[in-house]
């Protein structure tokens, strides 16, 4: 070889080695199942990274949840640490449950992408970036929070996919929670095509009773247009199931696989891993690699490597010592040998597998509640144009306003609803699919609607713009320009769908709650519940914030 292409070919490698390139082969998938580049059938073999942070003791969060978040890709340190033990493992993918994205994440993500090491991630945060599970909406915040977590991490080459939610929905009578969620995975869809990024969109889900889990599963990935569109469809479904207890045999999943046997796009067990009959043997894991399961899933992720507490019990297979060192524990020891025992078939092959197909809807009935209309995509310019519009401002007096705006809210619908008004407009329901053209607006922008209206139902007298000193006059507002008349103008289209651009500026915050470290738990209720998605003005403590459900902790229920 000459010497000048023998220079260049070190300066290539050079130069590959320092920006973090390697080989890690890209997974898509074709009908129900994942495959890698070179055409080999992909499963999920892997293990939940998530260190935990501290629990609320709240009454209201009856699953003990971790109310912050310790981001598990920001610590180069520990990920090299851990990486060895990953490995042991044999493990090619990690599901994480909290990021955040002001952070560095280069060293974690190139590490493992080096080691062939893939990254479920999850975009929803504790306490304020989640969807509500009991009141929800589909908002600005949140967009632009996940937003901004896509492109933090779509630099790398190994996110295989993105989690719109987890354990949003835990209850029949929860389940028009879902048209939320559907909405989250369209808009998220959509932005990962306008940036070109291949990763899949996913949601994890409870393994509760079957006649809403399968209806959820399948209403994630149907077509409420009846046009075979993937418009608004996950691309795959994760089950949270831990059905398998001590040394179960495969019938334990009868009736499971029975529910998706005939499921449109790839499934998985988003976590399993049952502590109700120690020890853990992790026996399960040759029924779950092996067929007719594999005809089914693609694999699943074991909970957890880290410590994890749940009203369930003790999770974790290791335990970090005092100087940061990592001991293993027999839980660890065992999963190693059941995931070096698994050869989990490579068929069907990727040419036979069939394409993508999205069926229509699953039905409205008493255990699936979810509407087929779903929340329009929250409009970033819309909402700052009628916020700037607004005769009344929310001002707040603290920084951690996720504290006083649910009562302020609930404070200024009341005294709404005494002069004759209503708070339809920042209403939404997921049974009805009638959502209020301002519900998907920041849940200060809300406050600051009903807060005008009141001031603009009493004649703009000065103290109808005070509550408590945590609002002020706008001196900028379009005089004579009523809230609903601003509204109008500045959301012309409110039941628009559209692909959402990138957030003009990155908040300081990853949650916007003003909680800067700790784990995040499944999905808990926080101290208020937001306004509710009925037509009436209700009385209660109103959280216009979204709560807990990011997941990292088990539920069990």
């Amino acid at each position: 070889m000459p010497k000048v292409s023998v220079i260049a070919a070190v300066l290539v490698a050079v130069g590959l080695l320092a920006s973090g390139a390697h080989s890690i082969q890209k997974v898509s998938r074709s009908g129900r199942y994942l495959y890698t580049a070179d055409g080999s059938r992909f499963y999920i073999r892997g293990i939940a990274y998530q260190e935990q942070g501290a629990v609320s003791t709240n009454a209201n969060n009856p699953f003990e949840e971790p109310d912050s978040f310790i981001d598990p890709l920001a610590n180069g340190t520990a990920c090299e640490r851990d990486l060895t033990y990953l490995q042991q493992l044999d493990i090619n993918t990690i599901r994480v449950y909290s990021v955040d994205s002001t952070l560095n994440h280069d060293a974690c993500m190139n590490a493992f992408s080096n080691a062939n090491i893939y990254t479920i991630i999850d975009l929803s945060l504790p306490v304020n970036g989640s969807i509500n599970r009991d009141t929800p909406s589909w908002t600005t915040n949140l967009l632009d929070q996940y937003i901004n977590t896509i492109n933090v991490f779509s630099k790398y080459d190994n996110v295989l996919a993105y989690n719109v939610g987890n354990e949003v929905v835990i209850a029949a009578n929860e389940t028009s929670t879902a048209a939320f969620v559907k909405a989250a995975a369209r808009d998220t869809r959509a932005y990962l095509a306008s940036v070109s990024s291949s990763a899949l969109v996913g949601y994890a889900a409870i393994d509760g009773v079957s006649d809403w889990v399968a209806p959820l599963a399948n209403y994630l990935s149907c077509d409420p247009s009846n046009t075979n569109s993937d418009a608004t469809a996950i691309d795959i479904f994760g089950l949270n199931n831990y059905e398998w207890c001590g040394d179960a045999t495969a019938s334990v999943y009868d009736n499971t696989n029975g529910e998706f046997a005939g499921y449109n796009v790839a499934a998985y067990f988003s976590e399993f891993g049952c502590v109700t009959s120690p020890p853990r043997l992790w026996t399960e894991v040759q029924a779950l690699f092996s067929s007719p399961m594999t005809n089914i899933w693609s694999g699943g992720i074991a909970f957890s490597y880290f410590p994890a507490t749940s009203s369930a019990g003790e999770f974790g297979i290791v335990n970090i010592t005092a100087n940061g060192s990592v001991a293993t524990t027999a839980d660890f020891t065992r999963l190693v040998t059941q995931y070096g025992e698994i050869s989990p078939p490579n068929s069907p092959s990727q040419s036979s597998a069939g394409s993508s197909s999205y069926p229509a809807c699953p039905q409205q009935n008493s255990t699936f509640l979810a509407s087929t209309t779903i929340p329009s995509t929250p409009n970033d310019a819309a909402c700052s144009c009628l916020e700037n519009e607004l005769s009344c401002q929310f001002t707040p007096q603290t920084s951690n306003t996720s504290t006083i705006i649910g009562n302020l809210i609930n404070e200024a619908c009341g005294l709404l609803a005494a002069q004759g008004g209503n708070c339809n407009d920042i209403a939404s329901n997921g049974s009805t699919g009638v959502y209020g053209r301002v519900s998907g607006c920041n849940p200060s922008v809300e406050l600051s609607y009903i807060m005008s209206e009141f001031y603009e139902a009493t004649n703009r007298n000065a103290q109808s713009c005070s509550f408590g000193g945590n609002a002020t006059i706008n001196s900028k507002a379009p005089s004579g320009v009523s809230a609903s008349a601003a509204a109008s103008s500045c959301l012309s289209n409110p039941s628009a769908t559209f692909t959402p651009s990138a957030p003009s500026t990155t908040p300081s915050s990853s949650s916007g709650s003003g909680s800067g470290s700790g784990s995040s738990g499944s999905g808990s209720k926080s101290a208020g519940a937001r306004l509710s998605s009925n037509h009436q003005v209700l009385l209660g403590i109103v959280l216009a914030g979204l709560c807990s459900i990011a997941g990292g902790v088990l539920t069990l229920l």
